[in-house]
């Protein structure tokens, strides 16, 4: 089976190239290490637990984002690197700067968590939020990420409900206060994250309901404008004219 590699080695060259080779696995991560092992020993990519719950081997395979260990391959697949963050070799990339946004929001649980009852349903509330792997799927999809890399992201909002939700946090009111410049109110609700997420989490959702959350807690989305229409029929110049003049 013959696949396409887009790779980058700043140590020989400033531009990627597109190397093609013939594999016998159909698993892309099983390609991989094929190439790697009989092939080419220089190419570089991330895995770890190959079984889809590190989520250090998510490329882009034909322009989605998918996790190569779970991801069987067609012939002449094109494989690239993730998108939106710096590429360091062939498929490696550095993630620390998606790591630093999220710690601008500051999440912590209290320390005084012991006299606090936690039921099941509590526990179901942050579940799904809790089961990101830090793929980066999400942060590499994100139009708004692309162009702005001080956008919290798909992942660092999620994380943000999920502390909100959760029952030993009391805190909540700092990190709704934490997401809503460059946070919330800058994502387009356009469902990239959420179409690309290996675990089912839904970043959209979730961006709502803190969008919710927030209007609760008295903030105001600035992307809305507010347009005042005259209401006196009596005044000839500022009023609305129903006959048109």
């Amino acid at each position: 089976m013959k696949i396409n590699i887009k790779r980058f080695n700043k140590e020989l060259s400033s531009n990627a190239q597109l190397d093609e080779f013939n594999v016998r696995k159909t698993n892309l991560l099983q390609a991989l290490i094929e190439i790697k092992k009989e092939i080419d020993q220089t190419l570089t990519f991330r895995c770890g637990c190959r079984s889809g719950v590190c989520g250090s081997c998510a490329v882009r395979v034909n322009g989605i984002e998918k996790l190569a260990c779970k991801t069987n391959l067609n012939e002449n697949d094109f494989i690239e690197p993730i998108n939106n963050s710096n590429i360091l070799k062939d498929l490696v990339v550095d993630v620390s700067h998606e790591t630093l946004l999220i710690s601008k929001l500051n999440l912590s649980i209290d320390a005084n968590i012991e006299s606090i009852q936690v039921s099941q349903e509590d526990v179901k509330n942050i579940d799904l939020q809790s089961n990101c792997i830090l793929c980066n799927s999400c942060y590499s999809s994100c139009p708004v990420y692309e162009v702005n890399k001080d956008f919290l992201g798909p992942f660092a909002l999620t994380r943000a409900l999920r502390y909100i939700n959760e029952k030993k946090n009391a805190s909540g009111a700092n990190i709704v206060s934490n997401i809503q410049a460059n946070g919330i109110w800058d994502c387009t609700l356009c469902s990239a994250c959420t179409l690309v997420c290996p675990q089912g989490i839904d970043p959209k959702a979730d961006i709502m309901q803190l969008q919710n959350i927030s209007v609760q807690n008295g903030y105001d989305n600035p992307n809305m404008q507010t347009f005042a229409y005259g209401t006196n029929f009596d005044d000839d110049f500022g009023g609305f004219n129903p006959n048109g003049f």
